[in-house]
């Protein structure tokens, strides 16, 4: 009732029906998200770089990916240029967030969006959709590490479980792609993706 409630009233922010079609989620593909940003904080750090990616059924669509610079407001942060590897000259040919943003909605509609604490992520969109569209990026979501920690067999009901990314990665058997950028990390977390949605939620008793 209250996600239906929340829902209604974001349809009624929308101040450009242009964008109605991101409340139409009736599509069987979902997208693979990423971001690289200035800093963790949604309030006041910067997106740099958009990685996407579509997914159909069992299949990663490489042909039908998006990669945006985007060029920031402020000067970044030379610890941020440490963890991004986003340096002042990459972002040479960058494009205005609001640019950025409107493209990223074209490309993702109303599918559901897949990623590593992707709730993040959809923070850091709604910053920018609240001031573009008047309303929160609409698209549901599905969580990478709660996926895998559902389904990761435990020893105990107390066993600590490593949801580090390159963690999941290893467990899963899936390759890390040489280059750390938004697009890379947005087709590594759909092979996650994939790789977890046809293992079961274990439900094992501990001994």
């Amino acid at each position: 009732m209250i996600n239906w409630v929340k829902y209604l009233l974001n349809v009624e922010r929308l101040k450009d029906r242009e964008y109605e079609y991101l409340f139409d989620d009736s599509s069987n593909e979902l997208i693979s998200l990423d971001l690289e940003t200035t800093g963790l904080n949604p309030k006041k750090d910067e997106i740099l770089s958009i990685g996407a990616v579509k997914i159909r059924e069992n299949e990663i669509l490489l042909n039908e990916s998006l990669e945006i610079f985007v060029k920031p407001t402020k000067k970044i942060d030379k610890r941020s240029i440490e963890i991004h590897h986003i340096r002042p000259c990459d972002l040479d040919s960058a494009i205005d967030v609001n640019e950025a943003i409107k493209r990223l909605l074209n490309f993702i509609g109303g599918r559901k969006l897949v990623g590593y604490y992707i709730d993040f992520d959809h923070k850091m969109i709604s910053k920018y959709t609240k001031q573009i569209i008047g309303c929160k990026l609409p698209n549901k979501t599905i969580e990478l590490s709660s996926m895998y920690y559902k389904r990761k067999r435990k020893t105990s009901a107390y066993e600590f479980v490593d949801l580090k990314f390159d963690t999941i990665l290893k467990e899963l058997d899936l390759p890390r792609l040489y280059k750390h950028d938004a697009l890379n990390d947005a087709i590594m977390s759909a092979m996650i993706y994939l790789k977890l949605k046809n293992i079961p939620i274990y439900k094992g008793a501990y001994s």
